[in-house]
């Protein structure tokens, strides 16, 4: 791609607030683009704000189940290219408020693609799925041709959002790709219920770190720089190669690591091996072991991460070590 594909390119992005969000509006800002975000409550503590982003974009006021406003979006701002992140994207939560998990993940989705239909303009939608859609299987790494098994609120959740977006690419050809993460982390993070940003809060403060599950549970890790430089680069890929419209890409270090070693790992960066984790054994509705096959995204689409679980924890970890050294001082 030339360097100067985003330049005065109209990009919407919901979910702008989060971490995914405010990472990526960031990257699109720098590369040119004209950024529309899309809010609906104001996060003091995000990156959108702390650094000054949303004077850099043009911010719509609203939720995703509103459709008639996704559609003035789209069409005021004569929007291009869509990145869809917006979501509520904590599995407690969704245990604990199906319905409202639902209405954002879900009706908020297909209200977001009937507007790109109804729009002439929009040439790229990416939706962010999840890893959670594929549910439990017993052959792992997944791949993007595994079943999407989903049985608790969150992962159905995210299994339905997916397979609207191949719906509307099936069946209407809308110009749509679907991205598979394995769980994101760095800078900005604000929900401490997720166990990266939870365990640098709770050493910062001198506590030993609580491990819901059984300290055995398995996932892959992605630093948020390297997913933002992937929801780029894919969204560059369907304006050259249309062939690839409809697909779903996993990425992920295809390095899965348990709970306990990311635990040892923080502990281990900052210091404090002298602090036992505590560990829980509560966690529900979760499944035990995930991880991905990032090999379309290699080979398909030219993608190579740029860091590695611990380099990535390493530009983590100063992050919050500074914000939430500003909070407790006085």
């Amino acid at each position: 791609m030339t360097s100067d594909f985003w330049t005065d390119r109209n990009v919407f992005v919901t979910g702008c607030t989060g971490l995914m969000g405010g990472w990526l509006t960031e990257a699109l800002c720098d590369a040119g683009a004209n950024v529309v975000g899309l809010i609906r409550d104001r996060v003091p503590r995000s990156r959108l704000v702390q650094n000054r982003l949303v004077d850099r974009i043009n911010v719509v006021f609203g939720e995703m189940q509103d459709y008639l406003l996704l559609e003035r979006a789209l069409n005021e701002y004569q929007v291009d290219t869509v990145f869809h992140l917006a979501a509520q994207t904590i599995v407690g939560i969704a245990n604990d408020n199906p319905l409202s998990t639902f209405e954002a993940n879900i009706k908020g989705t297909w209200n977001l693609l009937e507007a790109c239909r109804h729009s002439s303009r929009v040439k790229a939608v990416v939706v962010a799925s999840s890893d959670k859609a594929y549910g439990e299987h017993e052959h792992l790494p997944y791949s993007e041709d595994a079943p999407l098994l989903g049985r608790h609120p969150y992962d159905v959740s995210k299994a339905c959002a997916d397979m609207l977006a191949q719906t509307f690419s099936n069946t209407y050809q809308l110009p749509v790709c679907i991205t598979r993460f394995g769980n994101l982390f760095g800078g900005g993070d604000l929900n401490f219920d997720r166990l990266i940003p939870g365990t640098v809060r709770s050493v910062i403060r001198g506590e030993a770190p609580v491990i819901r599950s059984n300290g055995k549970f398995s996932r892959d890790y992605i630093y948020v720089e390297d997913a933002v430089q992937a929801y780029m680069l894919l969204a560059e890929n369907m304006s050259a190669d249309s062939a690839i419209l409809g697909w779903a890409f996993n990425f992920s270090y295809e390095s899965p690591l348990t709970a306990l070693q990311v635990v040892e790992k923080i502990l281990g960066q900052m210091g404090q091996t002298d602090l036992q984790p505590q560990i829980l054994g509560t966690a529900r509705n979760e499944i035990p072991h995930q991880y991905l096959s990032a090999r379309n995204a290699r080979e398909v689409l030219g993608w190579r991460p740029s860091f590695e679980f611990d380099e990535g924890l390493r530009r983590t970890v100063p992050w919050y070590q500074d914000s939430l050294g500003q909070e407790n001082s006085p």
